[in-house]
């Protein structure tokens, strides 16, 4: 993995399997957090069993190993949209039941993995919206991608969001390389859908819709990154 902190090209290459993905949550903790990973940030083998035995089935491979990478880390997992403990997972009866593992910071949205689907090793994933449970990403190991990237972005300091009017598109995607992850949806509506990123050495974004004046929020890996962000797209920054 690379050095310096440019996420695009960290992902250059897509996340085409698990190994991948926990390649990228180890450089991302690395570079964009407080400290690396530690074995005692993942969770241990016995509360994931107890899950289990408690559930009355057997997590799937992309769900598990990501808890024993990085279950314990709240900096990289429960900022904004919090991933619920082993011990907080929970069956819904949406779509013939769901495996709820994320849960939206005012209980908003849900994210889960469809039962029907729960044997994979890398089930789809799928989110509640105001439109109902939809597709979400076609594999966990990119939901936890996804999560790392998202609570990294929102538990940041050096965060700021603004309207970006179609006239400072050009200026985006002039500026910064767009990050090898799927369009997604927005789960609080269509139009703030779908969702992509961007990033710059030191830079990172998250674009929400495509519509004139979507949303922007950035983070700086260090406060001049920030400026520079701003200054690259002048737009009315709420920071």
């Amino acid at each position: 993995m690379l050095e310096s902190p440019d996420v695009s090209v960290a992902l250059g290459s897509g996340v085409t399997n698990r190994s991948q993905a926990w390649d990228f949550v180890r450089w991302s903790a690395d570079q964009w957090s407080r400290r690396p990973l530690r074995p005692e940030d993942g969770c241990a083998e016995e509360e994931l069993m107890a899950a289990e035995d408690d559930l009355g089935f057997a997590l799937p491979a992309a769900l598990r190993e990501g808890y024993a990478l990085l279950g314990h880390r709240d900096d990289l997992t429960r900022q904004q949209d919090p991933l619920v403990p082993p011990a907080g997972l929970y069956v819904d009866d949406a779509l013939g039941g769901v495996l709820v593992f994320r849960r939206e910071n005012q209980d908003c949205a849900s994210w889960a993995i469809p039962l029907a689907q729960i044997e994979q090793d890398d089930p789809p994933v799928v989110v509640e919206s105001h439109q109902g449970w939809i597709p979400f990403l076609d594999r966990m190991s990119l939901a936890w991608v996804e999560l790392v990237l998202r609570e990294s972005l929102f538990g940041a300091d050096l965060y700021d969001a603004c309207e970006l009017p179609d006239a400072l598109v050009p200026s985006l995607q002039a500026r910064y390389s767009p990050i090898d992850l799927p369009d997604y949806p927005m789960w609080a509506s269509e139009e703030d859908s779908p969702v992509r990123w961007y990033a710059a050495p030191g830079r990172l974004l998250r674009r929400d819709g495509l519509q004139d004046h979507c949303w922007i929020h950035a983070r700086g890996h260090a406060e001049a990154d920030l400026e520079a962000i701003r200054a690259d797209l002048p737009g009315r920054w709420v920071g």
